[in-house]
Formats: structure tokens, sequence, C-alpha cells
């Protein structure tokens, strides 16, 4: 059994801590939100008010909170993790963030003697739920392979990238692939929809051949029914967008069609859409092809 200090509860952090409960460690849960906190106290882990209180006595650290600057207010704080861990602690960070960050999160780390991987994760709400996560991991390979068991807990396919910083470039090509599946497969909604084509029959043999992907079979339905509930929110994949963009300017790469993915999602995001699910680029699509429809309500 391990003690674990787990840093944001949200939507996909509250099931990755359940996961790790299940597997016999023991999770001190951490959460801006005290709900999340109860419930997994409920599933059998443990309560903290503070990150200070949480990581004193924790051997492993796991973050999951949502941007860069979040990741850095909890380990440089003076009530954080390096100020407050113990000597050779375990950070590891399954937030997105950016690399570069993530490298320094990793240097100061040591000169604190702990030590960071960052082990972003891809695979929504529905992957942290069935611990089917992808789970990209950088880092020194002696801490990647402590790490592995637990991430092991949490995810399916777990594999180390490289050096600290590497998990998180991954990640970064992973949300710009994703972002431009969902794209494509909202114009491919709006195309058979104007053509008068039996849509969920479409999607069932577009499944079956090249164009299927993780993102038809999780996704297409709820476009297809205009159902947006958050599993991944457009402003979290706005963030992650922007992190793909300014990496890949400052690597000196051309992403022409990721670009103009990202000006949509942030075109999404500027109509007030922020809070659903990224696959609301079915809205935007819709609209520009004059089509638009209202998103169903409970009253609805």
């Amino acid at each position: 059994m391990t003690t674990i200090a787990f840093i944001g509860l949200g939507v996909m952090g509250e099931p990755m801590a359940f996961h790790l409960v299940d597997a016999g460690h023991d999770v001190i849960g951490v959460n801006r939100g005290r709900d999340a906190v109860d419930r997994l106290v409920e599933h059998g882990g443990r309560g903290a008010d503070t990150v200070a209180e949480a990581v004193t006595e924790a051997e492993v650290i796991i973050t999951m909170v949502p941007d860069s600057p979040d990741v850095e207010g909890i380990a440089y704080g003076d009530d954080g993790i390096h100020h407050n861990a113990k000597s050779g602690t375990l950070h590891i960070d399954c937030s997105t963030i950016r690399p570069d960050v993530a490298r320094q999160l990793a240097g100061a780390g040591a000169e604190h003697d702990l030590r960071v991987v960052d082990a972003p994760v891809s695979g929504g709400q529905a992957g942290a739920v069935e611990a089917k996560l992808s789970i990209m991991v950088g880092g020194a390979d002696a801490d990647v392979e402590s790490a592995r068991p637990l991430l092991d807990a949490m995810g399916s396919t777990v594999v180390h990238v490289g050096p600290a910083g590497a998990g998180q470039t991954v990640k970064a090509a992973n949300q710009l692939i994703v972002a431009g599946h969902l794209e494509l497969l909202a114009e491919a909604i709006v195309f058979l929809e104007a053509h008068g084509v039996d849509t969920e029959a479409a999607i069932e043999v577009l499944g079956g051949g090249l164009a299927g992907s993780t993102v038809l079979d999780r996704k297409a339905a709820g476009m297809l029914a205009r159902t947006f509930d958050p599993g991944f929110r457009v402003d979290l994949h706005h963030k992650d967008m922007g992190i793909v963009t300014s990496a890949a300017r400052e690597a000196g790469v051309a992403i022409p069609l990721g670009a103009h993915v990202a000006d949509l999602v942030s075109a999404l995001r500027a109509q007030g859409h922020g809070d659903l699910d990224h696959s609301a680029l079915l809205l935007l699509v819709e609209q520009l092809s004059g089509r638009s429809s209202a998103i169903p309500t409970e009253e609805a």
C-alpha cells in the first residue's frame, strides 16, 4: 500500500483517485470543492483541507489540475509540494501543461530532492471511469518504473516516451489529432444530414472502415443527438490547442490544419460554449453551413 496525495478531483481526477483506492492504496484527496473530497472519503479514501496537509505524509503525489499555472502554484507555493513533501517523494503530474513547464518542474523538483514525471492522460471522462486511459510518460527511467504500478491502475496504455517534458509533448500531439478528428467528424455529420442520409447507419459503416477512430466511437452518438455534456470541455481543448500552436512555433514546425482547427475551437469558445464538450464543434459547422440547431435541454 502506498500513501498517495491526489490533488485535483475533477471530472477525470475523481475516478482516477477511486481506482487507486480500489487497488489498495491510501489516497488523500485535495480539491477546491469539498464535495469531491467527501465522495472520495465515502469510497474509502481520506480527505485533506490543504495541499501541505496532504503531501506531508505522502510517498507519492499526483496532480490533475487544468493548466500550467495551477501546477506551478501547487508545486512552488509556500504551502505547496516543494516546501512540504518528504525528501525522495515521487511527483506524478497527470495534468496537461506546456512541455517547457514540465521540464522546469522536473528540474525544480530535483533541487528539492523530489522525483518528478510528467504523465498526461488521454481518453476523456469515459476512459478515466473505465481505467482505460492512455498515459504518455516523461521522466527518468527509474522514476517512471516507480510510477508505473500506479499508472497501470488508472490506464490501459502506459508508455514511457522520453525524458522530462516528453509526455507533455506527446499529449500536445494527441490533442492536435483529436481536435482534427472532431472537426472532420462534425463536417461529415452536417454533410450527411444535408443529403438526407441515415446518419446512424452511415456512422456504423464509417466506423468499420479506415475512417473509424476512437473519436468516432465515443463522440458520434452524442453529436447526432446534439447532447454535449462535457466529457472534455471546449475551454480545456482551447487551452491545449494554445500549447500545441506555441510549441510548434518554437520548434519551427508548420501545422496549417491544426492552426485552423485551433481558431475554430477558439471561435466556439468565444460564442459562449466553453463549458460544452469539445464535440460541440458540430454547432460551429452547422452555423457556418446555415443549418444551426438549438442545443437540446432537459425541458425540451
